[in-house]
C-alpha cells in the first residue's frame, strides 16, 4: 500500500498541473447562427471566382487551339460555358484545377516503378529472391 501511495502522489500532482494549465490556456469558442445574406455572399463570391477562372482558361490561346483541333468552335464553347449554372461552373473549375499539368503519366510510371523496386528489395532482403547483388544474403 505504501508503494502505491508513493507512486500515486507524484502522478496526481502532475495530472493536477496539467488540468490547471489546460483550463487557463484553453480558448472559448462561441457559436452563433449566421444569416442567409452572409451565406449567399460567400457562395456568390465563390461562384464569381469560379466563373472568372473558367473564363480565363477559355481565353487562353493554347486552349482555343486544342478546341479547334478537336473540331469545336471556341465561340460556341464559350457560349456553353456562359450558360452553365453556378454549381456546374464551380465543379468545372475544381476539375480544371485538379488536372495534372502537362497531362503525361510520368508520375504514375515512376510511382509504379518505385513500388515494384521496393517489393523486390524487400523480398530480396527476406531471402525469397536473389535479384540485387548489393543486398547482403544470410544463408540459413
Amino acid at each position: 500500500m505504501q508503494n502505491i501511495l508513493k507512486v500515486a502522489k507524484p502522478v496526481s500532482v502532475i495530472l493536477t498541473i496539467n488540468i490547471i494549465v489546460a483550463v487557463f490556456f484553453s480558448q472559448y469558442v462561441s457559436a452563433a447562427m449566421i444569416g442567409t445574406e452572409i451565406v449567399s455572399e460567400i457562395n456568390g463570391s465563390r461562384e464569381e471566382a469560379a466563373r472568372n477562372f473558367v473564363q480565363g482558361v477559355m481565353a487562353r490561346e493554347d486552349v482555343r487551339n486544342v478546341l479547334t483541333k478537336q473540331g469545336l468552335d471556341p465561340v460556341e464553347v464559350q457560349a456553353r460555358v456562359d450558360s452553365l449554372t453556378d454549381d456546374e461552373v464551380i465543379r468545372l473549375a475544381d476539375q480544371i484545377s485538379h488536372l495534372p499539368a502537362g497531362g503525361d503519366a510520368l508520375g504514375t510510371i515512376l510511382g509504379i516503378a518505385l513500388i515494384v523496386f521496393l517489393v523486390l528489395l524487400i523480398t530480396d532482403l527476406l531471402g525469397y529472391t536473389d535479384i540485387f547483388p548489393f543486398v547482403k544474403k544470410t544463408h540459413r
